[in-house]
């Protein structure tokens, strides 16, 4: 990132100008449910004011506000009293239960995050983590982390005036500070270097807060600060999962290749050099079935529906990772992922529209307005449900993870007024231009179809035609969770791009593989198969994640539980129609491609 992005312009600050310490909210990787900062009996400023968010912060749950930490440039502070409070066992008894879930402090100062750094003994690599701990258990008793050493970097040039904040590390501290009377005002000495920790919970009556404030000059640049916390191990295991999901694409591309120049170009020879009756007679393979190879499916406005749907997703998918390459979705713009992926879903309806319009008229279907209808209402629909349901469990928590009835209001707007009158925009330019051209006719009367062998099953070629679009991405899909879940940082987007590309291609080709195996067998109802041989990998996608929870997750509560089986159902569903859509629209350009070459009678 060697470019200033809009909106995240730096910041000079003189020698003791004011630095604006902000609070987030708390989070917990143990239950997923984020909490106010003053949800705790912290020390609070005179008058709380929340900062201008966007729609992606208010939806991952971001509180964020101002708070009574003074800070002034380059002057360091030492055990600094924020607040003196009593300690009641009403305020024991919330510390205690946040501090055995294991929730995280998140602080802000110049749009940095605080970051707690951690030194790992046996190697001495030097991880940071987002936050620091509200407290700690040791042996059954509650320590409180009471006292706060706040490390400042600063950076100075000669092409600006003053210094740019570059880094912000956090180490916390439970300790017991003493108190003096020094000229009417009172004073705090912390006692460093005794047994760590000492503030018990339940050994006192009155609640003391206190920070030192620390700062160095640092060489680090304003425009690479964040690369701390874009440090991430596994570079390797993602170069080895690419090249795993590479040799899985070009094995799948030998065996299309192989299919199309051999057999196919064999076929096809054959079949126009047949001449007489009797050898037409003799056919076999998938020209038999040029008759009714392009008939209408069962559920005809549900595949047309899924498949715009589908294509929605991709279109959403290909322009959030361009943005995100460009550096448009930096970490310093928190929510901006999610905020564009909403918006550009709201208007990638307009595809959605045109796409079901247009396959929905290749089967001469008539009830157009229903169709247009469901592809507005129906998967926007199960998975703003499924949202709304899991709101009102967060909603019962008194989480901060709970969207606001406004912002939920602001997104049935986004969908009502801007995305339903874009399918429908997409819908009329569809219906309105010519059917897509079949190389066939279909026959009156539908042809018999042979006994299938046990391979070619509906349920055995859709069962192991997920596999390998899961295969694809299931080494990216723990890091994309890990960022989730385990509140982790995630900007490997030119690995992610690189993934969904060979996940598209790998869809296509195996979706165009079973397809022509299919109709060489001589059943031509492939619409259905080819969406679902590629779309069950959505459902190795959420086995995977039921993996993941049992194995890398400590979630206990039941409504922790029924938040990530929630979240997860709605990326498996959208993965479901990503890979379905793609396969199924591969399979049809495959088949008309192989029917248009062919001389039928």
């Amino acid at each position: 990132m060697a470019f200033y992005l809009p909106g995240v312009a730096p910041m000079e600050y003189g020698d003791g100008a004011p630095v604006e310490l902000k609070v987030n909210k708390l989070t917990s990787v143990k239950t997923q449910l984020p909490y106010d900062y003053y949800y705790l009996p912290f020390c609070k400023p005179k008058v709380i004011m929340e900062s201008v968010e966007n729609l992606g912060e208010i939806l991952e749950g971001d509180r964020i506000k101002n708070s009574p930490y003074e800070i002034n440039m380059r002057e360091d502070m030492t055990c600094k009293i924020l607040c003196k409070q009593s300690f009641n066992a009403e305020m024991r008894k919330q510390f205690k239960s946040m501090i055995k879930d294991e929730y995280l402090v998140n602080l802000i100062v110049d749009n940095l995050p605080a970051a707690t750094k951690y030194v790992r003994p046996d190697r001495g690599e030097v991880t940071y983590a987002d936050g620091f701990p509200v407290g700690i258990e040791r042996d059954g008793k509650f320590y409180l982390h009471n006292h706060l050493r706040i490390n400042l970097k600063c950076h100075r040039s000669e092409r600006y005036e003053g210094y740019r904040i570059v880094g912000f590390e956090v180490e916390p501290f439970s300790m017991t500070q003493a108190v003096q009377e020094q000229q009417g005002q009172q004073v705090a000495s912390c006692q460093e270097g005794t047994a760590y920790p000492v503030f018990d919970i339940d050994m006192h009556d009155e609640l003391m807060f206190t920070y030192d404030v620390v700062w160095t000059e640092s060489d680090i640049r304003w425009v690479s600060r964040f690369d701390n916390y874009l440090k991430m191990t596994g570079g390797q295991i993602h170069w080895f999962s690419i090249l795993n999901s590479l040799m899985i694409m070009l094995f799948l591309s030998g065996m299309i290749a192989m299919i199309i120049l051999r057999t196919i170009h064999r076929d096809i020879s054959k079949y126009n050099e047949l001449a007489s009756a009797e050898e037409a007679a003799e056919e076999t393979g998938w020209k038999l079935v040029h008759g009714d190879v392009f008939r209408k499916p069962k559920h005809s406005k549900l595949l047309a529906v899924s498949v715009g749907s589908g294509v929605q997703i991709v279109c959403m998918s290909i322009v959030t990772l361009i943005l995100a390459l460009l550096g448009v979705l930096s970490p310093a713009h928190r929510g901006a992922l999610l905020q564009s992926m909403m918006l550009l879903f709201t208007f990638m309806g307009i595809f959605a529209g045109y796409v079901s319009s247009r396959l929905y008229k290749v089967w001469n279907g008539a009830d157009w307005k229903q169709t247009t209808l469901l592809t507005a209402f129906l998967y926007p629909g199960i998975f703003f449900g499924i949202f709304f349901v899991l709101n009102l469990f967060i909603w019962g928590q008194r989480s901060s993870g709970a969207v606001p009835f406004t912002t939920m209001f602001a997104m049935l707007c986004l969908w009502f007024g801007i995305s339903v009158p874009l399918v429908f925009l997409g819908a009329y330019f569809g219906f309105r231009k010519a059917t897509i051209e079949l190389p066939v006719r279909t026959n009156q009367i539908p042809r018999q179809i042979p006994k299938q062998s046990w391979f070619m099953k509906p349920a055995f070629t859709i069962t192991i035609g997920g596999v390998l679009p899961f295969g694809a991405v299931f080494t990216e899909l723990f890091f994309i969770m890990s960022s989730i879940w385990q509140h982790q940082f995630y900007y490997l987007f030119g690995f992610l791009a690189l993934v969904l590309v060979i996940l598209l291609i790998t869809c296509a080709e195996i979706s165009m593989a079973l397809t022509y195996f299919l109709l060489t067998a001589e059943d031509y109802n492939w619409w259905w198969r080819s969406f679902l041989s590629c779309a069950s990998s959505a459902v190795y996608v959420f086995l995977y994640s039921a993996m993941y929870f049992s194995t890398r997750l400590h979630i206990e509560k039941l409504v922790s539980t029924l938040l990530y089986f929630g979240y997860m159902a709605i990326v498996s569903i959208i993965f479901f129609l990503l890979t379905g859509s793609i396969g199924m629209l591969s399979s049809f350009a495959f088949v008309r491609a192989i029917y248009g070459s062919i001389k039928v009678d």
